[in-house]
């Protein structure tokens, strides 16, 4: 039996050797990491410049991209340094911080996404008095509290995780969480088990109930109103369903993974969807809401043509100089 404190280390044993082909593994998810990196970042700074853009729907979206930013940066720095190296450890107090940053970006997805089906349940069965409730102060408040309640949640978990005693350093995962290292104590863990699904099913079911009340209500306007609303619903909902839906089929795999025995399913099929809510989640987001809402894709393209412009005016000044 030893203590959480001595243990200096963890490994993560689902690593396994593919020789060569770790540098286009390696390549592969670098290209993956830069492509989500320029897409939400594309996306922030075109919300944050454009004035136009200065709604409650679009500031939502910029909270949004703001946190595929930061759950892909929790995992995606220390997966490519484990895919290039022999021997996949990662010190304790790394392994606690990249436990924070997935499990409390995951509490922030759910929470941001609530609260965006709020938005469009007020938007659309609401629209006249939009406005007045929809205030700068309601959105400061509701965005505060998607990051905040997670952050002080895992600072919970965290606090009662780490002091356990440890019989074991060795996580059968890429990356690591909470309930691979409580599985390692030696000692009760009930408390923190209780804990963890009570923070985890809370924010999820509480999440899920009120984006389930609000899209009853904008389907019954929807089916009573004119065709002008149909589209408008339409046209802001389906992103929404669509990234709610693909986020939800990735942190269920991973919940039922943490809690139940997946030996029978394939080893390079666990991994992948695994690692399906961290990384497919920030690629889908950008393309979809860039592709699908007509005024971000039309600034996109503004700002692109802009950014080519000054591109080949710098290039002609360097040439005449």
């Amino acid at each position: 039996m030893m203590n959480s404190t001595q243990v200096s280390y963890f490994t993560l044993a689902a690593y396994f050797d593919t020789g060569i082909f770790k540098y286009v593994h390696f390549m592969v998810i670098l290209s993956v990491y830069i492509f989500i990196v320029c897409a939400n970042s594309l996306l922030i700074v075109v919300i944050c410049v454009n004035r136009s853009l200065h709604e409650p729907m679009y500031i939502f979206l910029c909270s949004l991209f703001v946190n595929e930013l930061y759950g892909s940066t929790g995992l995606f720095p220390l997966l490519l340094v484990q895919i290039l190296s022999d021997v996949h450890t990662v010190s304790a107090p790394l392994c606690f911080l990249q436990i924070f940053c997935v499990h409390s970006y995951g509490a922030v997805e759910y929470l941001n996404l609530a609260v965006m089906s709020y938005d469009r349940f007020l938007a659309i069965c609401y629209p006249l008095q939009y406005n007045t409730r929809m205030t700068y102060r309601k959105i400061a408040v509701l965005i505060a509290v998607t990051w905040i309640y997670p952050c002080l949640a895992m600072v919970v978990l965290l606090s009662l995780s780490s002091p356990l005693q440890l019989c074991g350093n060795v996580i059968n995962k890429v990356y690591c969480d909470t309930h691979s290292v409580v599985k390692l104590a030696c000692t009760d863990t009930a408390g923190v088990n209780m804990y963890g699904l009570i923070a985890t099913f809370s924010t999820i079911f509480g999440s899920l109930l009120l984006i389930l009340y609000t899209y009853m209500r904008i389907f019954l306007v929807c089916f009573s109103g004119s065709k002008q609303t149909r589209q408008k619903a339409v046209s802001t909902c389906t992103p929404h369903l669509a990234s709610l839906f693909n986020f939800s089929f990735g942190a269920c795999f991973e919940i039922l993974q943490s809690r139940f025995n997946m030996n029978n399913v394939p080893n390079t099929l666990r991994i992948f969807l695994s690692l399906y809510f961290l990384t497919c989640q920030p690629l889908f987001n950008p393309v979809m809401y860039g592709l699908k809402l007509s005024k971000i894709c039309v600034m996109c393209k503004i700002l692109i043509s802009k950014a080519s412009q000054n591109i080949k005016s710098c290039n002609i000044l360097n040439v005449y100089r």
